[in-house]
């Protein structure tokens, strides 16, 4: 087995010992249903944002804007290419193209593969690199690099080329994002218009934040639903025509405080199966408020309770305002929700074009 102990406060095993989707196991026929029964206008909106968009690397130096280029046969790109020119006599024009991209530059799905904690899951005092359910680093989430375990040396990265293959590859072989869509992620889904009640001012949102808006604007959620978040973010965003004001957008609008022990409690009790939001991390990241005392703490304390313990797939910067400004006119807050992610096997996140129906 691949662990002897959970984390406190985890669902690991209750959806059996080899699970892969977490909470969204509770995404099925009834939700898809409840889903449906939302759909009233015939209204569809698009929930992501233009995939170049925020633009530039300023707000993750690791993840770059999608690069389009044509594909090539024989060093010639395939963007209006006569045919007649293989194929003697032929009239057909090809365009055909490719993209480099940061899966998780834009509009995203997180799979639970993407955070991880280093937790003593064998009971033996000796922590590793785990992921939900005990799946473990190297051996089901596997890349080129060893980087061993934080320490207060300097960081030195070895190659463990042996763990990922001899290309060095990396991948999940366990939790990637094609499990996701494969689920297909298609329920019912609540909108909690923070941004409505809050404004877009700096500020972090605990629980008693998130209940107040809720009661204001009437949102209410079960068990098997996923929950969007609006905080206007990636509105200011779509202001800034793919040139970031990175001082601007990291002191600006609301999100979620991952270290209110309250708001992770209510994660767990209301049964949700996403949490999705407009903004870049779900909360507030880095948080304002983190230990001191070098003890072993989460920097991402909402992505350890979801991804590592609870298995609650993240979304991020989904772009909802029209969205919300239609469900506030008609005073409603639920919709079907339908965004698979790609069905790309080993991936960590994937781009996702949610489409909201009501």
């Amino acid at each position: 087995m691949r662990w002897k102990r959970r984390p406190e406060g985890s669902n690991w095993g209750d959806f059996g010992a080899d699970d892969q989707l977490g909470r969204t196991n509770l995404i099925g026929p009834e939700q898809v249903r409840k889903g449906v029964a939302e759909v009233r206008e015939g209204l569809s909106f698009c929930l992501s944002l233009p995939l170049d968009f925020p633009g530039g690397n300023t707000l993750n130096v690791r993840r770059h804007a999608p690069r389009l280029q044509p594909t090539r046969r024989d060093d010639v790109d395939y963007l209006n290419f006569p045919l007649g020119h293989v194929h003697p006599g032929a009239s057909d024009v090809v365009s055909d193209d490719q993209v480099l991209l940061s899966l998780q530059y834009s509009t995203q799905w997180d799979s639970f593969a993407h955070v991880g904690s280093l937790f003593d899951a064998q009971g033996d005092g000796q922590e590793r690199i785990t992921y939900y359910n005990g799946y473990r680093g190297h051996e089901h989430v596997l890349g080129p690099v060893d980087h061993g375990l934080p320490s207060r040396g300097r960081y030195q990265p070895t190659c463990c080329a042996g763990a990922a293959g001899a290309s060095g590859s990396s991948a999940a072989r366990a939790l990637g994002i094609e499990n996701l869509a494969v689920k297909g992620m298609q329920g019912r889904a609540v909108l909690i218009d923070i941004a409505r009640v809050f404004g877009m001012e700096f500020q972090d949102i605990g629980y008693e934040q998130l209940m107040h808006a809720m009661q204001v604007t009437g949102a209410t959620v079960e068990p098997g639903d996923m929950v969007v978040l609006r905080t206007g973010f990636a509105e200011l965003v779509l202001s800034m025509n793919r040139q970031p004001d990175a001082h601007r957008l990291h002191n600006s609008c609301a999100a979620l405080d991952g270290g209110d022990p309250r708001l992770l409690q209510w994660i767990t009790d209301s049964g949700l199966t996403a949490l999705i939001a407009d903004n870049y991390a779900v909360e507030r990241h880095p948080p304002r408020h983190a230990p001191t005392d070098g003890a072993r703490h989460a920097v991402l304390p909402l992505h350890e309770h979801c991804l590592f313990k609870l298995g609650i797939p993240l979304g991020e910067l989904w772009h909802l305002q029209e969205l919300a400004d239609r469900l506030h006119a008609l005073e409603r807050t639920r919709f079907l929700l339908t965004a698979p992610p790609l069905r790309l096997p080993g991936a960590i996140g994937s781009p996702v074009t949610p489409i909201a129906t009501i």
